[in-house]
């Protein structure tokens, strides 16, 4: 990540992101695997209270998923934790295989092969 620049690398390649969508990855990055309640991470990106319905935080996950997932495929960074919030974690996804089925990834992977750079 190069905070000076608002950008995240993933899978060695720029993800192209606005200043509010790195705000996000690194918030989720600095958490370090934890999960961060959608009312926190609000109003820590956007600096006020969240209003109820409010969507913004799930609205910018996806997007930001949609770039990471294109900058490297086959990893998934950013997990949904249903009615709580999100946490930030790389894993490898589960990818399918021509004619085989789908296989849970056993572990997590070693440190170097996971980091966001």
């Amino acid at each position: 990540m190069r905070a000076d620049q608002f950008q995240a690398f993933a899978g060695g390649r720029s993800c192209d992101l606005t200043r509010r969508e790195y705000e996000l990855v690194a918030l989720l990055a600095d958490a370090e695997g934890r999960v961060l309640e959608r009312e926190e991470i609000y109003q820590r990106v956007w600096g006020y209270a969240m209003a109820r319905g409010d969507r913004s935080v799930d609205v910018f996950v996806r997007k930001l998923r949609q770039k990471l997932e294109r900058a490297s495929p086959g990893w998934r960074y950013i997990h949904t934790h249903f009615g709580v919030g999100y946490r930030f974690a790389p894993e490898l996804a589960d990818v399918e295989v021509e004619g085989a089925p789908q296989t849970d990834v056993a572990g997590p992977v070693p440190e170097p092969e996971r980091a966001l750079i």
